[in-house]
């Protein structure tokens, strides 16, 4: 995810934001001004943006002032200019308590707004690390693109006033919303991470001229599609204005590939994650000690497996637990440039001629990939994987709008590669994928339950046809348990082995299961391939080519004289396989260079076999002695590992 969320308190901004965040995360010196400590910290001036300013006498790229961030942020609420309004006020002959409330901006409330943390893709701060000075400034304007568009979206529709005494009247803020952005260039780490800090105020005003708050919740419930838009947005202008394109890789074995610039080593990508290598460490560490921890009776506490959701909850941990000290003496941004240069030449592993080439590599690669892969776009058959991925991903089956459009941005990253689109063409997909393949399961209640973002839905399809609900007959042979199925709690960690030296074992993760449920039903529309769907027929072909690597399509015969031999399994045959093995297996288009067709043929039997064996583990652990009273298990992870079945709606779903 590109875009994290975080709630901003009163006392928290001068605990926090004030003394660290708004100096690029820095410490200021004691009686230092905010504009000194910005200059000392080489980080530029922060800038308001958003359509909401007018309202309130700002202007858009207007630089942030201390007093501004302190009574907007830090005192509950208030007019950035809440000091002068009370003055005059005051001295027109108002009373105290009348002139306090000319500077307020409604009700006093404790949260004063969310900071919105917007990064690119690593191989996208790693071109403006690099890169020459054009370079540097054409990615800094793509990124700051990505930010207004996604405020925008944001401002359009996701924001909305609660007011009444029950909060159930809500409105868009017709004249939008404020925020401040701060620019940020490298990570605790020292190593180069082009981000901002966009604090966004709750504040808005209605059409009555009255100020409001925003619900933050529905900003926390829609992180992820603005995530999937900023990343889909950037990537975009980059590569438009660069000559570049995009492509999948796999960050971590089964789960989602992230679009990353093509030509961009991946070693290189991996110098400035050593925080992930850190927090991977300590994480192994603690799902080891989540499965064999044990209460005062010496039962086990957790289940023998670790769920998905409780890897989310350790990883937290293992965050909180390795994060450094913040960065010490300031750096210019150029002097930043010539460091993390010399730093990767250095320790990276990648040659020097490509890090200083790394602009050069990448067009390069760009240039087979939009010679060989077609931007082809098909709404009926985008709508069928966003569905089937959705569907899957999601506890219960049950999901909003957002989670569709999240994931429709995710696929047309994917299917583009980099090239432009048309600003309506995800909602196109969504609307698509809730008429075609979704049933609408709301039961409203409340007046929030009848908004159209907040109804509820599930498939068409049966549960049948996704393999992932279905048992192999080898995974009930008790004679083909492998030891590490037995059910039995793993032991405890011999003395002297290190993290990764032995195996926790693990729930399945749900994107395995999301792709093979999205080829299942590609593979019965691909069956017939004539049906027409609102006047045209799916084009799978043209689809699932501009959906897969560029190393993976069928190469041209090398002598079309030979064309009386017998015909080969086409590209018909393989195609879906080919490209879900490249997704799963390769981190680059160039890895999946050696994929067969025979070795793809199993693919589906090996994420079967894989679910089968946890669903085991998990039943002979639990059926391990029925005379015995069941030991405690966490709450959390019992609800994660009930089965995928339609149910009774538990509230904020999970798996986006």
């Amino acid at each position: 995810m590109t875009v994290d969320i975080r709630v901003i308190r009163a006392g928290q901004m001068y605990r926090y934001y004030l003394r660290e965040t708004v100096v690029g995360d820095g410490r200021r010196p004691a009686r230092t001004s905010l504009r000194a400590a910005q200059e000392q910290a080489g980080v530029p001036a922060g800038r308001w943006m958003g359509r909401g300013l007018a309202a309130i006498g700002l202007s858009p790229g207007e630089e942030v002032t201390e007093v501004q961030l302190r009574n907007l942020f830090g005192e509950r609420g208030r007019h950035p200019y809440a000091d002068r309004i009370e003055a005059d006020r005051l001295a027109a002959g108002a009373s105290p308590a009348e002139a306090y409330r000319a500077g307020a901006l409604g009700r006093r409330v404790t949260v004063t707004g969310v900071d919105f943390v917007f990064r690119p893709q690593p191989s996208i701060y790693l071109l403006w690390a690099f890169g020459d000075e054009e370079t540097r400034l054409a990615i800094e304007a793509a990124h700051e693109y990505a930010i207004v568009r996604v405020l925008e979206w944001i401002e359009d529709e996701v924001a909305v006033i609660r007011y009444s005494t029950d909060g159930n009247y809500r409105v868009r803020p017709p004249g939008g919303l404020v925020a401040a952005c701060f620019r940020h260039y490298e990570a605790r780490s020292g190593r180069p991470l082009l981000h901002d800090h966009v604090l966004l105020s709750v504040k808005g005003q209605r059409l009555d001229g009255k100020w409001g708050s925003i619900h933050t919740t529905a900003l926390h419930e829609n992180t992820v599609a603005a995530s999937a838009l900023c990343n889909e947005l950037v990537a975009a202008e980059v590569c438009e204005e660069l000559g570049l394109a995009t492509e999948p890789r796999t960050v971590t074995e089964g789960r989602r590939p992230v679009m990353e610039i093509a030509g961009v080593p991946h070693e290189l990508i991996r110098w400035t994650s050593r925080r992930s290598d850190q927090i991977a460490t300590c994480l192994a560490e603690l799902e080891h000690e989540y499965v064999t921890a044990v209460d005062d009776d010496g039962e086990p506490k957790f289940l023998p497996v670790v769920s998905e959701r409780a890897r989310a909850k350790l990883n937290q941990i293992a965050a909180r637990k390795t994060r450094p000290p913040k960065k010490g003496k300031a750096r210019s941004l150029g002097q930043l440039r010539a460091d993390w240069k010399a730093s990767a030449i250095r320790t990276s592993g990648v040659p020097a001629d490509v890090i200083s080439s790394l602009l050069e590599y990448a067009r390069a690669a760009a240039a087979v990939i939009r010679a060989r892969v077609a931007a082809v776009v098909d709404i009926a058959l985008a709508a069928v994987d966003v569905t089937a991925t959705v569907f899957v991903m999601n506890n219960g089956g049950r999901f909003h709008r957002r989670h569709l459009l999240a994931e429709a941005r995710r696929h047309l990253a994917l299917v583009l590669r980099g090239r432009r689109r048309d600003p309506g063409l995800d909602d196109q997909v969504v609307a698509a994928a809730i008429s075609a393949h979704c049933l609408d399961i709301s039961e409203p209640t409340t007046v929030r339950g009848l908004e159209a973002g907040y109804r509820l839905y599930t498939v068409r399809w049966a549960l049948s046809d996704l393999p992932a609900r279905r048992r192999s007959p080898a995974a009930s042979d008790p004679e083909r348990r492998s030891l590490a199925d037995s059910g039995e709690p793993p032991a405890p960690r011999p003395p002297g082995q290190d993290a990764g030296e032995w195996e926790v074992p693990r729930i399945p993760l749900q994107y395995d299961r999301a792709v093979l449920a999205g080829a299942v039903v590609r593979e019965q529309l691909r069956a017939t391939t004539a049906t027409v769907v609102r006047g045209r027929a799916y084009d799978v072909v043209a689809h699932q080519q501009a959906a897969m690597p560029e190393q993976l399509l069928a190469p041209e015969p090398a002598d079309p004289e030979h064309d009386d031999q017998e015909d080969k399994p086409g590209r018909r045959e393989a195609l879906d396989l080919t490209a879900l093995r490249a997704l799963r297996d390769s981190r680059t288009d160039v890895e999946a260079l050696d994929l067969t067709a025979e070795r793809l043929r199993h693919l589906q039997d090996a994420f079967t076999a894989a679910a089968d064996r946890a669903h085991t583990t998990m039943d002979r652990y639990t059926r391990r002695d029925d005379a015995e009273t069941p030991h405690p298990a966490h709450g959390d992870d019992q609800q994660a590992h009930r089965p995928h079945e339609p149910g009774p709606h538990r509230g904020r779903e999970s798996g986006h």
